[in-house]
């Protein structure tokens, strides 16, 4: 009897402890129907806000709802983006590919060893099982710049240590186990699908075999011609195992797709045929990323001194007239009526947050029901809008959207 009291005593603590990082459903967010989170790119507060080449997104600023203190998380992008699905970093903070389909790599959760930019790290192993996250200072010397002034993450004074109890699971596995659905639309995505894609413009690839496109050019073109407006960085449900490996058809490539064709952003809006969760991810060229091998529009911001003064302005009207696109189909898809529905606009991160520039970043919140016209002061992150979200669809807070200083966007989300 001793024995099977003390077995059972042993099973419970192995059970608590593996998921510590799935906690109970976050109260104060009203039930949500639809959530469709576009992700836009790289610039902060005071380079969007106010800006004269942004103007539908301060007017939708005004008429929905915004958090004029919201944070992101770390540097570079994808560690935010498996933030904003995942509640952690999952041990990445660097843009790395995947190491597509690996059964034999250690994952970075599995031996607490950070995937950074310094010093440079391979691929990432396909991200699953449980372990150990990457801290996060509140200055960052070493990885994205050596030495100071120093990358400010989150506020400059708020930092996150690594957690030992992480889970290798997003949004996706939470929803799909709660017979829900989600989609990432990713534009640009090539025909063929993301499996093995680290780029596209939408047609050719990383994977191009350059030599059979005949006749040869002079130059001959190659993969440095590639505009890459698909990044799979941007695409953080594709770093994961599960869907990678496709054992559920319900949780699998399958839940990625473009936004033109069949299946696409746009067919679905139109039909209202749209999951629980949408993460809609524009091109490079038009969530304000820029690329260096693009259009004169879609150029990088010439100056990186975190003001508005050295961006390019084309790239911001770019960006602003992408998501009047977005949230108009939104707003005019058959969905947007059925039930309760929120449409949040989000920038990743503050690419300049270099000291004394916080990485503080726009974020947007919209519904279909409850308050307008709500601007809120309060603390928020990309744990918060996570746990928001989580509440919003019925599923459990995940990894850091469980922590006691994470706090939830029941101001924004409102009240019906």
């Amino acid at each position: 009897m001793k024995k099977a009291v003390l077995c059972l005593a042993l099973l419970l603590a192995f059970g608590s402890a593996a998921f510590a990082q799935e906690g109970a459903i976050p109260k104060g967010i009203p039930h949500l129907d639809h959530v469709f989170v576009i992700m836009m790119e790289n610039h902060g507060y005071h380079q969007i806000m106010g800006n004269a080449n942004a103007p539908f997104i301060n007017q939708y600023a005004k008429t929905a709802n915004l958090a004029t203190n919201y944070f992101a998380v770390a540097h570079p992008s994808l560690n935010n983006y498996l933030e904003v699905v995942g509640g952690s970093n999952f041990g990445v903070h660097s843009d790395n590919n995947p190491l597509w389909h690996s059964t034999t790599c250690a994952t970075n959760l599995s031996t607490g060893i950070p995937n950074t930019d310094n010093p440079p790290s391979p691929d990432i192993c396909p991200i699953a099982g449980s372990g150990t996250d990457a801290a996060t200072p509140a200055l960052d010397c070493t990885n994205e710049v050596t030495g100071p002034p120093c990358d400010i993450n989150v506020n400059g004074t708020v930092s996150y240590p690594a957690v030992s109890t992480t889970l290798g699971i997003t949004i996706a596995d939470q929803l799909v186990a709660a017979g829900k659905t989600w989609k990432s639309y990713q534009e640009d995505l090539p025909l063929g699908g993301p499996d093995n894609v680290n780029y596209s413009d939408g047609n050719f690839t990383n994977l191009t075999d350059f030599s059979k496109i005949k006749p040869v050019l002079n130059p001959p073109l190659n993969s440095g011609d590639i505009v890459q407006l698909y990044a799979v960085k941007h695409n953080p449900f594709a770093y994961f195992q599960a869907i990678q490996e496709g054992g559920n058809p319900l949780n699998s490539y399958a839940n990625m797709a473009a936004f033109d064709g069949a299946g696409g952003l746009w067919s679905e809006l139109g039909s209202g045929n749209v999951p629980n969760f949408s993460l809609i991810a524009p091109s490079q060229c038009n969530d304000q990323h820029g690329r260096p091998n693009g259009t004169a529009f879609c150029n990088y911001d010439p100056n990186d001194n975190g003001t508005k003064a050295g961006l390019n302005p084309a790239l911001l009207i770019l960006g602003d007239q992408e998501v009047q696109k977005l949230v108009t189909a939104i707003h005019a898809s058959p969905a947007w009526t059925r039930g309760h529905n929120a449409i949040v606009v989000v920038w990743d991160e503050n690419d300049y947050s270099v000291q004394p520039v916080v990485n503080k970043v726009v974020t947007i919140v919209d519904t279909n029901y409850g308050v307008h016209e709500k601007q809120s002061a309060e603390f928020y992150t990309h744990f918060s809008l996570l746990r928001s979200i989580e509440g919003g669809l019925g599923i459990p807070c995940l990894n850091h959207a469980c922590d006691a200083s994470t706090n939830t966007m029941s101001d924004l989300f409102g009240e019906f």
